[in-house]
């Protein structure tokens, strides 16, 4: 049973900007370590920020029943196929998260669905 879907778009510019103004601040707040160091090895790193933010948006959108839920509570990885995967850093979320991310050099979208 579907319990939530949220959607997010976000432009890539807009994450470069925060980057840019706040950098390790901003990077820090939102990010987990293991995002950091993935979008950090790519070419244009900001992209790949601007996917894991916009994923973390849906997820937010999905949940919205946990006000306490914070950036770095969520984290967003791959799998070894390379599948997109959430996962609450939480002891007491105990829902499945299936999210779906793309880019392109302009605009980062994600999907994210909650279910039982």
């Amino acid at each position: 049973m579907i319990l939530g879907h949220g959607v997010d778009i976000i432009e890539v510019e807009r994450i470069e900007k925060a980057i840019e103004r706040w950098g390790d601040h901003f990077l820090n707040h939102v990010f987990c370590p293991e995002e950091i160091q993935y979008a950090q090895k790519h070419k244009f790193p900001a992209q790949h920020y601007a996917a894991r933010f916009a994923a973390k948006e849906a997820v937010f959108k999905a949940i919205s029943s946990d006000p306490a839920l914070g950036w770095k509570d969520i984290q967003i990885t791959k799998d070894p196929h390379g599948k997109p995967v959430c996962t609450i850093l939480k002891d007491n979320f105990r829902h499945n998260i299936q999210i779906s991310i793309s880019h392109t050099k302009n605009y980062a979208v994600a999907s994210a669905i909650i279910a039982e």
